[in-house]
């Protein structure tokens, strides 16, 4: 799509196509207005998402929705401990030609190739499952019996997980953790949203919901995003916050040393900065402040700083620790 507007209809653009999509979800989805704010900010920074939820939450629902609202090709992958990694790249099968009677392998692409997936129950799957995300995730391309095939852009993982449950289920890798962008905690409605939540759900038929942008205008959001320039001092800031999460370090806070036995890496700052992109465009402004960078700050850490023995025997959770961070730096 060809792009001749100026910076100041690029922010307008930009943000009444948010609106429109906010908007759009509202039809299906009652309340969860913050969870629906990050996962736009995180689909325009080119981002990942995990969601942490009890079930009965909506969110299966929340993300079918959204693939709706934005007309992008969706699939969704039920992981399960029998499922194999070619269950979600696909595999290369023999096709027999019934002329000749020769025999050549055939790629046939997985679930995978898709431009939003819906990992639903992530870690319910073994680790060597799990890790068949990891390649499409980071480079967007999936390498099967050494061919590589590329993935369609935008490319978006959601995936979801019971905190509840432990039986059965296989954590999520360090290493896997930090390809998400966000961590999402999706928690219980108030007592007006379920109200309405019970009233509507039974008492009518979902109606499907309309496309607000497509394909062309997503990737171009997506590089108005790249393009918003950061100011050095905030590029510090976010440089700063992620390094107190380190214990032992010059920079690193007194309760980091005493509950924190790893802290949040490289890609952690990178995240910081898209995403505070992502919102300042989304809220109508052409450069980001602090706020923004707070807003996306507990997301952006949460799955990245891994607890102590001492941290979890005392019941202290990472929130308790990023929240002071940011107040502190």
């Amino acid at each position: 799509m060809a792009d001749n507007l100026s910076a100041e209809q690029r922010i307008e653009t930009f943000s009444q196509r948010v609106s429109d999509i906010r908007e759009e979800l509202s039809r299906a989805i009652i309340g969860q207005q913050k969870i629906v704010d990050h996962l736009l900010i995180s689909l325009f920074a080119r981002g990942h998402c995990l969601l942490e939820g009890v079930p009965g939450l909506a969110k299966t629902r929340l993300i079918r929705s959204l693939s709706e609202t934005l007309g992008l090709s969706f699939r969704r992958i039920q992981f399960t401990p029998d499922l194999m990694p070619g269950d979600i790249t696909g595999s290369d099968i023999i096709d027999q030609d019934p002329a000749t009677g020769k025999r050549s392998f055939r790629f046939v692409e997985g679930p995978v190739f898709a431009n939003m997936i819906l990992a639903d129950e992530i870690n319910r799957a073994s680790p060597k499952t799990q890790s068949a995300l990891l390649e499409g995730m980071q480079d967007q391309s999936i390498t099967v019996g050494g061919a590589t095939y590329p993935l369609e852009s935008p490319f978006f993982v959601l995936a979801t997980q019971n905190p509840m449950e432990q039986e059965g289920t296989f954590p999520l890798p360090e290493a896997q953790l930090d390809r998400f962008m966000f961590q999402l905690q999706l928690d219980y409605p108030s007592f007006e949203e379920e109200t309405r939540i019970a009233r509507e759900t039974t008492s009518k038929e979902s109606v499907p919901l309309n496309q607000r942008v497509d394909r062309e205008q997503i990737l171009q959001m997506q590089q108005w995003v790249r393009d918003i320039a950061v100011p050095e001092h905030l590029s510090e800031w976010a440089v700063r916050i992620v390094q107190s999460t380190r214990p032992g370090t010059s920079s690193s806070h007194k309760n980091v040393d005493t509950y924190v036995q790893w802290g949040a890496g490289p890609r952690a700052s990178q995240y910081l900065l898209l995403g505070a992109k992502s919102r300042a465009l989304a809220s109508g402004r052409a450069s980001i402040d602090r706020s923004d960078l707070n807003d996306v700050a507990l997301p952006v850490l949460r799955h990245r700083i891994i607890l102590n023995y001492r941290a979890k025997a005392e019941g202290i959770q990472e929130e308790d620790l990023i929240v002071p961070l940011l107040d502190h730096s």
